[in-house]
């Protein structure tokens, strides 16, 4: 008897909770975009003048091994490629800044090691996606760069997406280029 007792009353605050949760809307503006999010989109993408995306990828897969990227996945039959480099990240301002700081502090009296905080080393990650434009002549492409920095002591300072416009011209100016000798078989 208490056993269903328990279950009667281990269902109902069960129910309760469910009900509870499954009442709760979503916030406020949480579909809308951010700011400068058309912006960012049009920095990101491209519209090429063919629908075959395997070339589209062997040329995006080309490019970004020309960058120094080194391949992580790819799916061609989804239109993805995914991939990655290392790369310096030190500044002499900031190692300026944090070697200036530690002096003072070690005169001050209290010493903390300030310069195992400035960035050292990036994992730099780029991904890629291709795919046939709404009216199926065409094939989109659209590219986001994002990187981890780590600092000195090897632990991460930041994580960021780039919008560089400058990255993502050098890119997509490669890749025209290579969809062009691709497509003239250069």
């Amino acid at each position: 008897m208490l056993r269903v007792f328990v279950s009667k009353k281990l269902y109902l605050i069960v129910l309760l909770c469910t009900t509870l949760v499954g009442c709760a809307g979503a916030p406020k503006g949480f579909l809308k975009p951010t700011e400068g999010y058309l912006e960012k989109r049009q920095l990101q993408m491209r519209q090429y003048d063919t629908k075959d995306e395997e070339k589209i990828i062997m040329a995006v897969a080309g490019v970004l091994q020309d960058l120094s990227f080194t391949l992580d996945d790819s799916e061609t039959k989804l239109g993805l490629v995914i991939a990655s480099k290392k790369a310096d990240a030190k500044n002499a301002g900031q190692i300026a800044g944090a070697m200036l700081l530690d002096v003072m502090c070690a005169f001050g009296g209290t010493y903390s090691n300030i310069s195992s905080t400035v960035d050292s080393v990036q994992h730099i990650k780029a991904s890629v996606i291709a795919k046939p434009s709404l009216e199926g002549n065409r094939t989109v492409v659209r590219v986001t760069f994002q990187r981890v920095i780590w600092n000195a002591s090897n632990q991460i300072n930041r994580v960021e997406s780039i919008n560089d416009p400058e990255v993502y011209q050098k890119f997509y100016e490669n890749l025209s280029k290579a969809i062009f000798l691709e497509a003239h078989s250069v």
